[in-house]
């Protein structure tokens, strides 16, 4: 007796890629039109996953060329551009065989895809280390200055030296070792797409929780940067402890 179309439906949602081919094969030739179109469902699934291996492949470019490095870290860093909190920066070294798919600038992703993929980095870098510069410190030293410091802390933290860093279009005064800037690195190294990612979701965590410490300025929305929301706010109350005090002279906002 032949399966139901709901089931092999069922099935079909419950197969990782590997079991794709053996349904194409089972399913293709079906007699039913509605199973037929279900074996072209996972074909075009099939089709997307060999697309992605590709892209991830393509994203290996410059771990492949350094690849007489035993440690390869790449370096990122998110917040340069908000009104408040912090600036973070991190750092991941991946094994060499490690291809993560889906991994891209943070910026490209959803928030719930970021949250999957940080998981996963985690699980799987051989290091991770992060950096954090706040406010005060951003006042201080200016926002370029800051996110080399970010950086340089990220890089510190790490349970092993790297041999070389691949950064996001920067080159890290004061570090000793290897550099290599890349221009939207995070878009084109596996490494940099990891350390960005790793950021983004960090901050993003810490701003929602500031969200709940300081209410009003709508920090789990906004994230510090300047939306219309987050600039009325400051109108209304001023400026919170975490706000960028340098960011804010422009706006002709109260110190």
């Amino acid at each position: 007796m032949k399966q139901t179309i709901s089931k092999i439906r069922a099935e079909l949602q419950a197969a990782d890629v590997s079991r794709l081919p053996v349904f194409i094969n089972t399913y293709k030739e079906d007699d039913r039109a509605g199973v037929r179109k279900l074996a072209d469902i996972a074909r075009k699934k099939m089709a997307d996953y060999e697309k992605e291996l590709s892209r991830i492949e393509a994203m290996c470019f410059y771990e492949k060329k350094y690849s007489e490095y035993s440690y390869i870290c790449g370096i990122d860093e998110v917040g340069r551009g908000p009104l408040a909190g912090p600036v973070v920066a991190g750092a991941v070294m991946l094994p060499k065989d490690c291809r993560i798919l889906y991994l891209n600038d943070s910026k490209r992703l959803t928030a719930k895809k970021r949250e999957e993929l940080y998981d996963i980095i985690i699980e799987k870098a051989l290091g991770v280390g992060l950096g954090f510069v706040s406010p005060e410190r951003i006042d201080e030293i200016n926002i370029l200055q800051a996110t080399y410091e970010a950086m340089r802390q990220a890089i510190g933290k790490l349970c092993h030296r790297p041999d070389i860093l691949l950064n996001d279009a920067v080159t890290i005064p004061d570090v000793e070792i290897r550099q290599v800037p890349i221009i939207k690195g995070d878009a084109k190294s596996i490494s940099i797409a990891a350390a960005s990612i790793v950021a983004k979701v960090t901050r993003d965590r810490m701003m929602m929780e500031y969200d709940s410490l300081l209410p009003g300025y709508d920090f789990a929305s906004n994230k510090g940067y300047g939306s219309t929301a987050h600039i009325d706010a400051l109108k209304r109350l001023g400026p919170s402890p975490i706000h960028r005090k340098s960011f804010l002279r422009n706006l002709e906002m109260p110190e």
